[in-house]
């Protein structure tokens, strides 16, 4: 069995940790999740605002952060998946905070992780436990005090940071089980009334601790992000962030930490905001999940920017009611001011040419204008390319040939001329209990040393069963014909039979999967009389012992 190593999956398997484990590994003092949550009312999710949002004005936040593989074995070298010792992590953040004298901001953050779920994976005989339960994780205290800059300016300057009390569970990924504190230099603002920005740096302050032999202390924590305000009331903002970490000492890839996302938040009244966030993980270090998720529903009131009063010698005089398409509605009444129309009780309508009722050809309940494929009925689709038409044939096992045209829609395989072999592995079937190879598996004669000219086989087998992780025991069988001694054939069978075992787990197959052995001539499927039937009767076989549910992801 080879060595694993420990990474947080970034982009599904694109990043490779450097981490090989020497004893068995557990959460005790590892906090996993590395996303902090800026206090309520700020303006990106990871990234705190330099500003005070008003003087005794309360803002209360509730925000779900979701992370897919934030800790995954993988094997070394074929870098296959060994199972997630946390595939799943959920937290509900309940953020409360007060703004006094429009310069200090104070609050408190209560984390909740509501499930978290892994594979419990085992490795060379050592064990990962996985998370399973709901637990409390550590509290958090925050305080800024803004140096620099009102809450409109294009330039603020704040000192603040966090102070986290070890009140979580210590042994489920949700505490570092010992106080951390984060001192922070906090920058920002709002330009021209469209642009708002933050940026946030400082060292978190933590002990030492172990993960596996990846070891965890005092990082350098940073973030920045920028956002668009859109429409005529700055009410929608969308804009992207960006935030990490990075050890002091020892710094590589499995020890630095960072994250993107893309925000978009909405005022839904003057003092509700909503907002929702998504975005992958940039490297491999430990707690860097592949993707994350977030949304929150702030309570946070508008902070409204004073007007300067115009100040006029007299009033102007009275301005008569406009209407500028002649079609006697007033533009003040007038959804289409510049084109005729006609009276309408919808003010959405009202002074607008009449509109006729909309066309649906091929009766999908999609109608022409925004139908793609307008005279076949079809089905709906966010992509406007897509929407109205008929979804397209089914690739099971995704070698890009439909299953109506795949004579083999379960494994993948090229495309060929015949229909019978088009989409087949070209020398292996799965068929009924067995893997079926076309060729035989070649070796020097009279030795289990296998011959170079056998390697694309077993590259089709080992792929083959990557495919097919639902079989999860198969025999690897050595059979010879009847020449010579039984004891001897006996032996050969069986060393041939281990020679295979081991070059397919050499090409990334799991070693718990396969079982060799060799029945020497005891089981012919030809008759030995000829050299024909011997020729087919030294062969090696692949017997599947168990299958079980496939799992879908």
């Amino acid at each position: 069995m080879r060595s694993c190593r420990l990474k947080a999956c970034i982009r599904g398997a694109s990043a490779l940790g450097l981490l090989a484990i020497t004893s068995a590994a557990h959460a005790e003092g590892l906090a996993l999740d590395r996303f902090d949550p800026a206090p309520a009312g700020d303006r990106m999710f990871g990234v705190p605002s330099p500003y005070a949002a008003g003087h005794l004005t309360p803002h209360v936040m509730l925000l779900a952060d979701y992370a897919h593989n934030p800790l995954v074995l993988r094997s070394v070298p074929a870098d296959a998946d060994r199972g997630a010792v946390v595939k799943n992590q959920l937290f509900l953040h309940l953020n409360v905070g007060i703004a006094l004298w429009n310069r200090l901001n104070l609050d408190i953050s209560a984390p909740l992780a509501v499930a978290q779920n892994g594979d419990d994976p085992t490795v060379a005989g050592q064990s990962f436990s996985s998370p399973s339960s709901a637990e409390f994780g550590d509290l958090r205290f925050g305080a800024r005090l803004r140096l620099v800059g009102e809450y409109h300016d294009p330039f603020q300057l704040a000192v603040g940071g966090y102070v986290w009390a070890p009140t979580g569970a210590s042994d489920s990924f949700v505490s570092s089980g010992q106080a951390r504190g984060l001192p922070q230099l906090i920058l920002g603002g709002r330009i021209d009334e469209r642009l708002v920005w933050s940026a946030a740096a400082g060292p978190e302050l933590r002990g030492q601790s172990t993960f596996g032999n990846v070891e965890q202390g005092t990082m350098f924590k940073w973030g920045a992000g920028f956002g668009f305000l859109l429409l005529d009331n700055r009410h929608l903002q969308i804009g992207p962030e960006v935030y990490g970490a990075a050890t002091l000492r020892d710094v590589q890839k499995r020890t630095t930490n960072a994250e993107i996302l893309l925000n978009v938040r909405y005022r839904i009244v003057d003092d509700v905001e909503i907002a929702a966030g998504a975005g992958p993980g940039l490297t491999s270090g430990i707690g860097t999940p592949d993707f994350r998720a977030l949304l929150s529903l702030a309570y946070t009131p508008e902070q409204k920017q004073e007007q300067e009063p115009v100040i006029t010698p007299e009033a102007p005089p009275p301005i008569a009611p406009a209407d500028r398409d002649h079609d006697g509605i007033l533009d003040a009444d007038d959804a289409c001011p510049d084109v005729k129309g006609v009276a309408d009780e919808d003010p959405k309508k009202n002074g607008c040419p009449p509109i006729a009722e909309p066309i649906d050809t091929d009766e999908d309940g999609i109608f022409d204008p925004d139908d793609a494929c307008p005279t076949v009925k079809g089905v709906a689709s966010g992509d406007p390319k897509k929407n109205g038409c008929p979804p397209p044939p089914k690739d099971s096992d995704r070698d890009g040939i439909f299953d109506p045209e795949d004579a083999c829609p379960a494994e993948k395989g090229p495309r060929d001329d015949d229909p019978a072999k088009n989409g087949c592995p070209k020398s292996v079937r799965v068929v009924a209990n067995e893997v079926v190879i076309l060729e035989q598996v070649q070796f020097d004669t009279g030795k289990a040393t296998i011959k170079s000219e056998s390697g694309a086989l077993l590259d089709e087998v080992a792929g083959v069963l990557t495919q097919h992780t639902e079989m999860t025991k198969l025999e690897v069988q050595g059979h010879t014909d009847n020449r010579g001694a039984v004891a001897f054939n006996k032996k050969l069978s069986q060393s041939r039979a281990d020679a295979v075992r081991k070059a397919l787990i050499q090409r990334g197959v799991a070693g718990e999967r396969l079982v060799a052995k060799g029945y020497g001539p005891d089981k012919p499927i030809e008759d030995n009389s000829t050299d024909e039937g011997r020729q087919k009767n030294r062969r090696v076989q692949f017997l599947i012992l168990d299958v079980q549910a496939k799992e879908t992801r």
